[in-house]
């Protein structure tokens, strides 16, 4: 069927995360037929993943040659100084930090969490009664933040069924038995059932089988779909002169768990020739002050060392390095990939086994070195990046990571909305 639509005005409204205006209110203001609207819900409560795997779908959305408007509900603390695609609006949710298994607290803020968690709750649900988006994306937790999206999505299967639900998910997730028991113990497998329409993993099926790993039934893998894996591209420019010494890149996404990372790089120095490498370490805007202060005033002692605290376009980042040293999130992986550069991951032991199994595969593909944060971490990483001074590299096999998936994404939606038909088979 044709799907037809008339250009979005293109308003854009403000937002605040102060205390008194947290969120973003705005009215429906929509006169007749409109562009299909896309909602990207992002919980954010740890690092920035999940941020940055949704504006990379935000910004193909919107560039996409049929028109969408695009509405992200974000809880990170950080949104406000973020670099956001041109046309997104943005819902800016309470910032919560999680502290536990399904516990958390206000992230800035003497508010009882209830309350916070209450107000999310209210502007979700106001925002999906003021606008009927076409499509609900929904990453990584069916259920929201502490179950905050268990009203909007009842809402939504009573009240707006032409609204289509879809869980997004990064296909390692934690141990496969792990995820599986918490799955049970939450009544997750039921509520993908009930209230989604389908499922989309960032990830090839070929490399990591989800419905074989976390044994979903016949009723949730027959609509589920792999997209391939979804990277933010690089900002295209002007090819520069390599110069001695070599630069490496240290980076921990929001690096509020990095700092173990950071101490041990700047240890390994110590194994190195003096001069061999120039760094710059990106802390992360989630790390805490008093870390930050311990690394600039190591930095400070060596001219050798930039420190940066965050940085919005680390795709062009990683295409100025020479080598990245980094744990194993999703995105900043997948990034590094998308670079074509050496790599050496170090990933998190705690608590979730998400980034070792991933660092595992990748290093099993031959696209990066991996080094365990074990005892001896700082001689370990050293000698790495020594082999790599000496000119070792990756040995890269035969299989190819599809880093095609935020496009995928999108022919799915337009597909769902529009009647398109999508072509998903090469990330299978």
């Amino acid at each position: 069927m044709n799907c037809r639509y008339e250009p979005h005005s293109g308003d854009q409204y403000p937002f605040a995360l102060d205390e008194s205006v947290i969120g973003s209110q705005w009215p429906r203001q929509r006169g007749g037929k409109s562009r299909p609207r896309v909602f990207l819900y992002s919980h954010d409560t740890y690092g920035l993943g999940h941020l940055r795997r949704n504006l990379a779908i935000a910004e193909h959305m919107l560039g996409r040659n049929r028109q969408f408007g695009v509405r992200l509900l974000t809880g990170s603390p950080v949104i406000k100084d973020w670099s956001l695609p041109p046309g997104l609006d943005v819902t800016a949710l309470p910032p919560v930090v999680k502290t536990g298994v399904e516990t958390y607290r206000p992230r800035n803020s003497q508010l009882p969490f209830g309350l916070i968690k209450a107000y999310r709750e209210a502007l979700i649900l106001k925002a999906v009664i003021a606008e009927a988006p076409d499509v609900l994306l929904v990453d990584h937790a069916p259920a929201g933040m502490n179950a905050e999206l268990l009203a909007t999505l009842a809402f939504i299967r009573r009240e707006m069924p032409s609204t289509h639900v879809v869980l997004g998910l990064r296909d390692i997730l934690d141990a496969p038995q792990t995820v599986r028991e918490i799955w049970s113990e939450q009544s997750i497998i039921p509520l993908i059932e009930n209230l989604y329409d389908q499922v989309i993993v960032y990830g090839c099926r070929s490399l990591f089988d989800v419905v074989a790993n976390y044994g979903l039934p016949s009723s949730i893998a027959s609509k589920l779909s792999y997209s391939g894996y979804v990277a933010r591209r690089p900002h295209l420019a002007a090819p520069r002169a390599k110069l001695a010494p070599r630069t490496v890149l240290v980076t921990a996404g929001g690096g509020e768990d990095g700092f173990f990372l950071m101490e041990a790089y700047l240890d390994a120095l110590s194994h190195l020739p003096e001069g061999a490498v120039r760094s710059k370490i990106v802390t992360g805007p989630l790390m805490s002050p008093a870390q930050r202060q311990l690394l600039d005033a190591r930095a400070r002692a060596n001219g050798a060392i930039e420190i940066i605290t965050v940085t919005t376009d680390l795709p062009t980042m990683l295409d100025d390095a020479d080598l990245i040293v980094s744990m194993g999130g999703y995105n900043t992986s997948v990034e590094i990939i998308g670079s074509g550069k050496p790599a050496i991951l170090v990933p998190r032991a705690a608590p979730r086994a998400e980034q070792k199994l991933r660092a595992q595969m990748l290093a099993g593909l031959g696209y990066v070195w991996m080094v365990e944060p074990k005892e001896g971490l700082p001689q370990r990483l050293g000698a790495q990046i020594a082999d790599f001074l000496n000119g070792a590299r990756p040995r890269l096999g035969s299989e190819r990571l599809d880093l095609d998936g935020a496009r995928r994404v999108g022919d799915l939606l337009e597909e769902l909305v529009c009647g398109a038909h999508p072509a998903l088979e090469a990330a299978q």
